[in-house]
């Protein structure tokens, strides 16, 4: 089969010539292969995510190349980002080497020549970071120039991971790639997210790097760690040793203050952030129950009730206590580390979801102080007591912010989960629109994203039914395929473009751990990849084939991707859908 040749046809498919199909009209090039042909197939060829400027050309002619051979020119103000730019030279070279399916040396090989031009010196990685990227390949007899314009590092770094995207292995010797190209793109939004929990299960850094990667090949740029819950508290915070004591699953599933700093450090080479979350009032249990020994009374209540029922939404239970002082003390010693191992720009997300009323009416000692304070016990006064308990935290953050980072004038805000809290009825009385952004995670059809955009809130999304990347393994839920994982739109409207940051996909760790973790997550949130660079207005059925191409490339890169479709169907273009 290495001899038949492949054609491209006017539908985007690309067939072997001995299965052309009558009818059908194909460009004149031949192809040595399927993955040659899906190259520059389709006006997007096999980029993904898919490039969102106008006028997108990947040329049908090629050259072919030796990785170990192309020479980087980086021209960037300052040596922190020139520093920044030849990291990703070198991931860019490691990424190619993958793609070789044979030997990828050649004795005369074309010379590649890239050039990439930063404009800002920056190194700062927000929802303002400027992450847009200009791509010009040309070939002449001497050599293929490769040109790339960005304003900062981040958006060469984009450029460079979809130069990749333009390379594939040839059948003989070294790779191939496209002879010339102009592509210029840009994210739709500003904040591509997975959210990964590690305290279900506790999930190995190995496996967290991976996950690292697999965003990186896909333009994702937020990394949530839901690194604490009820259930364990792995990581360590260097003020209050105890947390980690008490609260991880053994002395070996642990992440080390040093552990979470590499990993931003690792992130941020790939233009991810990391954005941790200390959960709170509810999912907090263990790791906080030696306040009685030490004095400083219960700062979690209902810990490890049972029957459950009676206490939380999951076991074990376990909700932070608003009435103890000490409890606040050790929350600002624990964002306090946070704020240490993040970016100076980074916040910090406060949880907030599921706080179960019963637990705290249910508890004697809350009771009493809600009533000395003047509480009565109505549903409006444990409403008020929650938020209370955010605004303490967030007047933490400010005073900690504030101290450690005093070069960053405007106050950071606090990212919170959508709750009983956040009723658009009632959510400007309790949580101010300037301080707090609301991650929601309600279904496709659900009001509340329009109502909270209507009343001048930033959203990140979730959709329950789409990005719930652990439903279909437990209770009613149902598992969604990459198709719906793609379909999902964005709440958008030109009067509150501004206040949709993005998105996440969410992967909960109650049925997964490193065994599976891969292959649950890919390559669907990939899918979501392109629905937050690109906001597509095309179906997935249109991007089927550059899906495919892109899951094969989690594969070479050493992630363990699920199937999607049959073999037979990724090889013959057109046959099954």
């Amino acid at each position: 089969s290495s001899s038949r040749k492949w054609l491209c046809s006017r539908s985007e498919i690309c067939t072997p010539e001995t299965e052309l199909v009558a009818g059908h009209s194909y460009a004149a090039e031949r192809f040595e292969s399927q993955r040659d042909c899906r190259l520059s197939c389709g006006q997007y060829g096999a980029i993904w995510p898919m490039p969102t400027g106008e006028g997108c050309t990947i040329a049908h002619t090629r050259v072919r190349f030796d990785p170990w051979k192309v020479r980087f020119h980086v021209v960037a103000p300052g040596e922190a980002a020139t520093q920044f730019l030849r990291e990703t030279n070198r991931l860019f070279v490691s990424n190619l080497l993958k793609e070789c399916t044979r030997n990828c040396t050649l004795e005369s090989s074309k010379q590649i020549l890239v050039r990439a031009t930063v404009s800002n010196e920056t190194l700062v990685l927000d929802w303002a970071a400027d992450e847009s990227y200009a791509l010009v390949v040309r070939t002449t007899e001497a050599a293929t120039f490769v040109d790339i314009q960005a304003g900062t590092v981040y958006g060469a770094r984009h450029a460079f991971e979809t130069l990749t995207n333009l390379v594939t292995g040839s059948l003989s010797n070294g790779l191939l790639m496209a002879s010339a190209a102009r592509i210029s793109d840009r994210p739709a939004f500003p904040h591509r997210g997975v959210l990964l929990d590690t305290a279900r299960n506790f999930v190995p850094l190995k496996y967290i790097r991976s996950t690292l990667d697999a965003m990186a090949t896909s333009k994702m740029n937020v990394l949530h760690w839901h690194v604490v819950d009820t259930h364990s508290f792995p990581l360590e915070i260097t003020r209050v040793p105890e947390m980690q004591r008490y609260g991880a699953y053994s002395s070996s599933q642990t992440y080390s203050r040093q552990d979470a700093l590499n990993l931003v450090k690792y992130a941020r080479l790939r233009g991810i952030r990391i954005l941790i979350e200390i959960d709170g009032p509810s999912h907090a249990g263990n790791g906080w129950q030696w306040g009685p020994a030490a004095g400083l009374g219960n700062m979690s209540v209902c810990l490890n009730q049972s029957p459950w029922r009676k206490f939380c939404v999951q076991p074990p239970c376990g909700q932070l206590n608003p009435m103890n002082d000490h409890m606040y003390a050790v929350l600002k010693e624990i964002l306090e580390d946070v704020a240490e191992v993040g970016a100076p720009e980074e916040t910090v997300h406060m949880g907030g979801d599921e706080v179960f009323l019963p637990c705290w009416n249910n508890t004697e000692e809350i009771r009493d102080a809600m009533r000395a304070q003047g509480y009565n016990l109505s549903e409006e006064s444990f409403l008020r007591l929650w938020s209370q308990f955010h605004q303490r935290n967030l007047n933490a953050w400010d005073d900690i912010t504030e101290r450690m980072y005093p070069g960053i004038k405007q106050p950071k805000p606090v990212i919170i989960w959508s709750s009983h809290l956040t009723n658009p009825t009632y959510i400007e009385a309790y949580l101010p629109k300037e301080r707090f952004i609301i991650q929601t995670w309600v279904e496709s059809e659900d009001v509340l994203n329009r109502e909270l955009l209507n009343r001048g809130y930033r959203l990140i999304v979730s959709t329950k039914n789409a990005w719930y990347l652990d439903h279909g393994f437990w209770g009613r839920t149902s598992y969604y395929n990459w198709r719906t994982v793609y379909s999902a739109g964005m709440p958008t409207s030109a009067q509150h473009s501004d206040q949709v940051l993005g998105g996440e996909v969410c992967m909960w760790s109650e049925y997964v751990d490193q065994n599976s973790l891969e292959s649950r997550i890919w390559p669907r949130a990939g899918a979501a990849a392109e629905r937050l660079w690109s906001n597509p207005k095309s179906p997935a059925a249109a991007a089927q084939r550059r899906f495919y191409r892109y899951r094969e490339r989690l594969l070479a890169r050493g992630i363990h991707a699920d199937a999607v479709i049959p073999h037979w169907c990724v090889l013959h273009e057109g046959m099954c859908l």
